[in-house]
């Protein structure tokens, strides 16, 4: 099975031309679903699993791979259609997504295809806030539903996956009111954040709140370039205050690295500063970064590490603020 990502590093290295490559696979039905070829390790038939002990219904087992331990879910229940009919005979997809690497079941494996993600549209609002698409296309006139794999961790753990031993509770503790004062000098401090995944917009949101900034949410590139776009437009106070755009890379209409070269490309909001945060670990380099014209790079998620980086930008947005009065 593994001969479908065959030169996988060669043709996923797409930067800045809004392209991606999808791994088609289905369940036991006759609906195409896809993955990004980014996030996949390897694909692999099913191997013999260990159980574990009142796991969530969708942990089928672990299965020792390549020196780790790993986690494999069934897909299928995980989205809420009910268990896989012939778990032995589908194929595990390894993925890593956040730094933690995880296994997928899928009853059958397809094929690789490369899109723009022009191609790709969010989610009809009609499907209401529990499906767990992140974007949908069509391929040879037939709809493919692209997983948000980052909601069904949530949904299958109850927490984000933070790596390094760390995980911050989400659920929980959600409606927590933020202890101490918010600092004054980021009170009108405004931070732009793009991402196609609700789950993802609301735990970067929580960590903005609890800094005290402002902050804006789009669900793509093309929504983040408008919103910025109107701003200069109207020559809004938002802008003004805007220390940071945050944004992910993968997003259907409009990718993060095209929002960089288009932002790059107005005179108007040029100068702004881009962090690309995103859940495809150890793709990035300096030379990468240069490349795409981004000023940072950070790993989905790590609250502690997310709030270090926005701290320093703000506070080094607000000295050049004071320069200039």
């Amino acid at each position: 099975m593994n001969s479908v990502l065959k030169g996988v590093d060669a043709r996923t290295r797409l930067v800045g031309h809004n392209r991606l490559e999808l791994l088609l696979f289905r369940l036991d039905n006759d609906q195409q679903y896809g993955i990004n070829v980014f996030k996949v390790r390897e694909v692999v038939s099913c191997p013999k699993l260990n159980s574990l002990p009142n796991p969530h219904p969708a942990v089928i087992g672990v299965v020792s791979m390549r020196g780790q331990t790993i986690a494999v879910i069934d897909l299928q229940q995980a989205i809420g259609f009910g268990p896989a009919k012939d778990p032995e005979n589908c194929a595990v997809v390894i993925a890593e997504y956040n730094r933690r690497t995880q296994g997928f079941l899928v009853a059958k494996i397809e094929h690789i295809v490369n899109l723009n993600w022009e191609d790709m549209q969010g989610p009809p609002k009609a499907s209401g806030r529990n499906h767990y698409m992140t974007a949908v296309t069509r391929i040879n006139e037939q709809l493919v539903e692209v997983i948000d794999v980052e909601k069904v961790l949530f949904d299958v753990t109850g927490v984000w996956s933070m790596g390094e031993g760390e995980e911050v509770q989400f659920a929980s503790d959600a409606d927590k009111e933020v202890e101490g004062e918010k600092p004054i000098e980021f009170a009108d401090v405004h931070v732009l954040m793009a991402d196609d995944s609700a789950i993802a917009r609301k735990q970067v949101q929580r960590t903005l709140d609890k800094l005290g900034l402002k902050s804006t949410m789009a669900c793509d590139g093309r929504e983040a370039l408008k919103i910025l776009t109107q701003w200069a437009d109207e020559d809004a106070q938002e802008l003004k205050n805007l220390a940071l755009v945050i944004s992910d890379v993968e997003m259907p209409e409009m990718d993060g690295y095209t929002l960089v070269s288009k932002i790059r490309a107005d005179e108007r909001i040029k100068h702004l500063t881009i962090l690309l945060h995103t859940s495809l670990s150890g793709v990035f380099d300096s030379s990468l970064l240069e490349e795409v014209q981004a000023d940072g790079f950070l790993s989905k998620f790590n609250s502690n590490e997310l709030s270090s980086k926005v701290e320093g930008v703000v506070h080094g947005f607000l000295t050049l603020q004071k320069q200039k009065q």
